[in-house]
C-alpha cells in the first residue's frame, strides 16, 4: 500500500512538471528537449546501478549544483549491499520469481521521484548484461539452482556460466519467439520488464537501453524495444529506446542494429567510442553523427559512459577521460556523462569541474545553433584543439593542452571578442578585444584544458 501511494503521488508530480523529455525539432534534431527546450545531457555518478546506493539524494543534489542533468541506471544487483527483484524464502534460501522484493523497487522508484524533482534524466538498462555470467550468475535469482519456480527440465538454463559476456554462452538472452522461443523463462523475464514500467511509464525524465555492452543476437534487443512502444502506447506515453553493443568500433557492422532503425530505436548510445582515444575518438563520432544526417536517420547521440581514470581498468587515464567528455559535446553528443569509478571520473572533484564548465561554456552562447567546424582550424596538430562555430558570429574552441590555432573563417570587418574558461577551475578570464575581417590567432593562456568564446 504505502508503495502504491508513492506511485500515485509520484503521478501526480509528474503531471505537473510540464512536457518532459522529448526530442527536438527538424532544426535541432540530434538534441534532446526538456520542457520543449533544447537541452545538452550533462553528467557523472559514482555507481551504474544508482538506486542502490545510499546517500542518493545528496549524491544528486551535488551533481545538480554543477549543472548535471544525466544519469545512468542498470537495474543491477551483483553489487555488496544491493537487494534482487524477487522475493527470498528464508526457509528454503531459494527466491520465488513470482513473487517481487519490494524493497528492490522502493528504491527504484525512489530513485525516479528524486531525479524528476530535480529535472536529471535517467538513462536506464533494462538487462545488466554482467549479472548473467559467471560470479554474478551464480548468486542470480534466474539462475535455476536459486529459485523454486523453474523446472529446469523446461527453462533448461545453466547452473554455471563461466565465459565473458563477449562469447554469449547464456541461453538466458536466447529465449524470445524468433529464437528458442522459452515460454516458461520469458513469463519471468516479461514480468520483470512490466514491473519495470509499471513504475517508470508515468514519468517523463526516461531513456530506455535494452543492454549494456551485449553481444547476443539483434532480435533480442528489437523484442524488448518493440515491447517497450507497444507498453507505452498502450499506457498513452512515449518511451524512447535504444541498444548498446559492445564493438569497440563505431563501424562494426553491429551498430548498424540501431544506427539504421529509427523505426525501431528512438535515439543512438555509442559510449562504447569512448575506447577510443584522441583524434581516432573525434573522427569516429564525427564519421557515424555525418552517415546519420545524410541517410536522414539524424537523432539524439548518447554517451552514458566516458571511459578514464587513473588505475582504471581500461587504461585510459584521467586527461583522456576529460578529453573524450568535452569532445564528445564538441562534435555533437547529446548526452555526456562520466562512467562510475574506476573505470571513469564518476562525480569527483575533476568530473564536477568538467560538467560545470562545460555547462558554463555552453550556456554563454547559442550552443545548439553551433556545428563542429574543424576545417576552420589551421596550424593545428593532432588532438590540439577543436571546434564550433556559428559562422561570423561564435566560435568555441576546445584546446586539450594548450597551444595556438589559426581559425581560417569568414569573421566580420568589426570588433569582437575573446573569453578564456579554465576548465579544471570553472572560472573565466577577463574578455579580451579582437579585431575581426581576417583570420584570428587563437592561443590558450598556459597548458592544460581551455575552452575559448569568440563573439563577434
Amino acid at each position: 500500500m504505502r508503495l502504491l501511494c508513492t506511485i500515485i503521488c509520484s503521478i501526480a508530480w509528474c503531471l505537473s512538471m510540464g512536457q518532459g523529455l522529448g526530442i527536438s525539432s527538424k532544426e535541432y534534431q540530434q538534441y534532446w528537449t526538456f520542457d520543449g527546450q533544447p537541452t545538452l545531457l550533462l553528467g557523472g555518478s559514482v555507481e551504474d546501478n544508482l538506486f542502490q546506493i545510499e546517500a542518493l539524494e545528496e549524491h544528486l543534489d551535488l551533481l545538480a549544483s554543477v549543472g548535471g542533468n544525466y544519469v545512468r541506471n542498470t537495474m543491477s544487483s551483483r553489487d555488496e549491499g544491493n537487494v534482487w527483484a524477487f522475493h527470498l524464502d528464508e526457509a528454503t534460501g531459494k527466491y520465488d520469481l513470482s513473487k517481487w522484493n519490494e524493497e528492490y523497487w522502493s528504491r527504484f522508484e525512489r530513485l525516479l521521484r528524486l531525479t524528476s524533482e530535480r529535472k536529471i534524466v535517467v538513462q536506464l538498462e533494462v538487462w545488466a548484461t554482467f549479472d548473467f555470467y559467471r560470479d554474478n550468475w551464480d548468486k542470480n535469482p534466474f539462475n535455476p539452482k536459486n529459485n523454486s519456480s523453474f523446472n529446469n527440465d523446461r527453462v533448461k538454463l545453466p547452473v554455471e556460466v563461466k565465459t565473458h559476456p563477449v562469447f554469449t554462452e547464456n541461453p538466458f538472452f536466447w529465449s524470445i519467439p524468433s529464437q528458442r522461443h522459452n515460454i516458461p523463462l520469458l513469463r519471468f523475464q516479461q514480468a520483470f520488464v512490466d514491473r519495470i514500467l509499471d513504475i517508470s511509464l508515468p514519468y517523463d525524465h526516461v531513456l530506455y537501453c535494452i543492454d549494456n555492452e551485449t553481444s547476443v543476437t539483434s532480435d533480442w534487443g528489437a523484442f524488448w524495444s518493440d515491447y517497450i512502444h507497444k507498453r507505452a502506447r498502450e499506457a498513452n506515453k512515449q518511451a524512447y529506446v535504444t541498444e548498446m553493443w559492445d564493438p569497440h568500433d563505431l563501424g562494426h557492422i553491429t551498430h548498424r542494429e540501431t544506427f539504421d532503425h529509427p523505426e525501431r530505436y528512438d535515439f543512438v548510445e555509442i559510449s562504447q567510442n569512448n575506447h577510443q582515444k584522441g583524434q581516432r575518438h573525434w573522427d569516429n563520432g564525427t564519421a557515424q553523427i555525418e552517415r546519420l544526417r545524410r541517410l536522414a536517420n539524424l537523432r539524439p547521440v548518447t554517451n552514458v559512459k566516458t571511459y578514464g581514470a587513473e588505475g582504471g581498468r581500461h587504461g585510459h587515464g584521467t586527461e583522456n577521460g576529460i578529453q573524450s567528455f568535452i569532445r564528445s559535446v564538441f562534435f555533437g553528443s547529446a548526452a555526456a556523462r562520466f562512467h562510475r569509478p574506476p573505470s571513469g571520473l564518476g562525480l569527483k572533484q575533476e568530473a564536477q569541474s568538467v560538467i560545470q564548465s562545460v555547462r558554463m561554456a555552453t550556456d554563454s552562447m547559442d550552443f545548439f545553433r553551433s556545428k563542429p567546424a574543424q576545417e576552420m582550424l589551421m596550424d593545428r596538430e593532432a588532438n590540439e584543439a577543436y571546434v564550433r562555430a556559428i559562422e561570423g558570429e561564435t566560435y568555441m574552441v576546445y584546446f586539450t593542452d594548450g597551444g595556438e590555432v589559426t581559425i581560417q573563417a569568414r569573421t566580420p570587418d568589426a570588433r569582437g571578442s575573446i573569453t578564456w574558461l579554465n576548465v579544471m577551475e570553472s572560472e573565466w578570464l577577463l574578455p579580451r578585444r579582437i579585431k575581426g575581417g581576417r583570420p584570428l590567432k587563437v592561443k590558450a593562456p598556459e597548458g592544460g584544458d581551455w575552452i575559448a568564446i569568440v563573439k563577434f
